[in-house]
């Protein structure tokens, strides 16, 4: 054996190594977080919910308005504020001069009220951020919704025989809120009764959310249950 046979040298990395190994990790890194932002966009508008931040409730709002307060303790109906639901396909939101025919007077001790009196001296519409949306590339008409589940003297079913005269039992447990309907009974169903079959119970809800997917297969799933048209062009037009 020779001497210096085993004899390992270890190469010291230069500067130039150092650098470029340290701009392919800073790469590296950079592009998984990329990638990580893009998947979870993409799983956010596939489940249309946000998977990361805020999944189980709403966003905030630039005014925290109480549903709670407006529609369980005064007794407020939907329609009153989003007055175009019944005759329109956007349900509209109500403007501030509407608000103020109530708030002028009443609301003095609160901030809430008070950030709305702002806006209205200003001349401000208030830019609510949106809650419930589908693709632009889809239809959605309020008031044929509207006009389709409510009625007089409707007979609560389980199985959809005659959408003109019925209503599932469970869409009926969800609009009046009461779990105790049973098959068979008769229930008259207001327009602002209606608004939760697809938003939920937002009476009880401190801050909106969105409860159901509103995807595609929700959608045709309902006009199919309710004997509804499916075909494309109901809503891609």
């Amino acid at each position: 054996m020779l001497p210096g046979d085993f004899d390992i040298q270890i190469l010291k990395p230069t500067r130039k190594r150092v650098v470029l190994g340290l701009v392919a990790l800073a790469s590296t890194l950079g592009f998984l977080v990329v990638l990580g932002f893009v998947l979870t966009f993409i799983l956010s508008s596939w489940w249309a919910r946000p998977i990361v931040f805020g999944y189980d409730e709403g966003p905030d709002q630039p005014i925290a308005f109480p549903h709670t307060t407006h529609v369980q303790d005064l007794g407020m109906e939907c329609t009153f504020c989003h007055r175009n639901v019944e005759k329109g396909a956007s349900a509209s939101v109500p403007a501030v001069s509407l608000c103020m025919t109530c708030h002028k007077v009443v609301g003095d001790d609160s901030e809430e009220v008070a950030k709305l009196r702002e806006y209205y001296d200003l001349g401000k519409s208030i830019n609510w951020v949106r809650i419930h949306r589908v693709p632009d590339h889809v239809q959605f008409v309020h008031d044929a919704h509207i006009k389709h589940f409510s009625g007089e003297g409707k007979t609560v079913v389980e199985t959809m025989t005659n959408p003109d005269s019925q209503i599932f039992l469970e869409d009926a447990k969800k609009m009046k809120r009461d779990s105790s309907i049973n098959p068979g009974d008769i229930k008259d169903i207001e327009s602002s009764e209606v608004c939760a079959v697809c938003h939920g119970d937002v009476a009880s809800m401190s801050k909106v959310k969105q409860v159901r997917p509103l995807k595609m297969g929700d959608c045709v799933n309902c006009h199919r249950d309710n004997n509804a048209p499916a075909e494309c062009a109901v809503c891609h037009y």
